[in-house]
């Protein structure tokens, strides 16, 4: 956002902060929430590129494909235990998924 516009903005009363200040989430709850995002999306990338569709991987995984759309889209009842298995089974390698959790607030 533009200095400008941001100042127009606060001279008007709006307030700017983080999102972890807005939900006055602790700095644990704050990375945990970012693994989540991480391993989501590096599931939703990787079944991609492996040619599997969300029925077809929810088979591997003796789930439901609407289990596997609630771990690409991060939802909260999902287990980060499932997300990894479900990646381990697409064929990620552990070491690509340290890496990748490495890379948060890096």
């Amino acid at each position: 956002m533009k200095s400008a516009k941001r100042s127009r903005l606060e001279a008007a009363g709006w307030q700017f902060g983080t999102v972890q200040e807005f939900l006055g989430l602790s700095d644990a709850e704050a990375v945990m929430i970012d693994i989540r995002i991480q391993l989501s999306n590096r599931l939703r990338k990787r079944r991609a590129k492996s040619g599997l569709t969300q029925a077809k991987l929810a088979t591997l995984l003796e789930s439901s494909q609407s289990r596997v759309a609630k771990m690409e889209a991060g939802d909260a009842s999902v287990s980060l235990d499932l997300l990894i298995h479900a990646l381990l089974v697409t064929g990620e390698k552990p070491a690509a998924i340290g890496k990748a959790l490495a890379k948060i607030g890096a």
